[in-house]
């Protein structure tokens, strides 16, 4: 077994139950076909990583979907909120033996194996490995053993999160990758020329 464990959060895609804020600018059908995209994304940047994959699903598991069943162990989300989520997600994979566990989000299109591979080498030298999000959050966490207190008292989705994050563990060994962008508001994608299929019925 790989000590190395990647969890992928994501949302099952249904219609008008993913990317919520940027379907208010563009509609739920276009917001569902830009998660998907982002999702194909994901799979393409993760599948050949030599890292154990674990992908958790917020509403419940789909067995024959982009997910390889070969390549990702599949799970549930647990938990009120995305702390919590997150958490008990590490807690599972420290419990079953890892020793360095990074999560993901599935809505990163400006990620690639090769960072991905950088934050598990950074993560054998330093306690935690942290990707900045531009709107104040990350789009990356990784850890060596569980902190409960990084997951707690947080505003989730709101700019402090980073901060916060960082606060809690800023007597500790932290490795910070390159700030990067996800997708959660129409602004996030209307110049990136691979969105505009998604967006041709979109008029300012």
């Amino acid at each position: 077994m790989s000590k190395n464990l990647l969890l992928i959060l994501t949302r099952n895609p249904e219609l008008g139950k993913c990317k919520t804020r940027l379907a208010a600018k563009v509609g739920d059908q276009a917001a569902l076909d830009i998660y998907k995209f982002l999702l194909e994304k994901t799979v393409w940047f993760t599948k050949d990583l030599k890292v154990e994959k674990w992908v958790y699903y917020s509403r419940e598991i789909w067995k024959n979907d982009i997910w390889d069943n070969n390549v990702y162990k599949k799970k549930l989300q647990i938990g009120k909120d995305l702390g919590e989520r997150m958490m008990n997600a590490f807690k599972e994979g420290f419990q079953a033996g890892f020793e360095n566990i990074i999560v993901i989000g599935s809505d990163m299109f400006h990620l690639n194996q090769s960072e991905l591979e950088e934050a598990f080498s950074k993560l054998e030298e330093n306690d935690y490995v942290v990707g900045p999000a531009e709107d104040g959050g990350y789009y990356l966490l990784g850890m060596k053993s569980l902190n409960k207190e990084l997951f707690q008292n947080k505003t989730w989705g709101t700019d402090s999160v980073l901060s916060a994050t960082l606060s809690n563990i800023k007597d500790d060994k932290v490795a910070l990758l390159d700030e990067k962008n996800d997708v959660d508001h129409y602004e996030d994608i209307k110049d990136i020329k691979a969105f505009e299929p998604f967006l041709k019925h979109k008029k300012e």
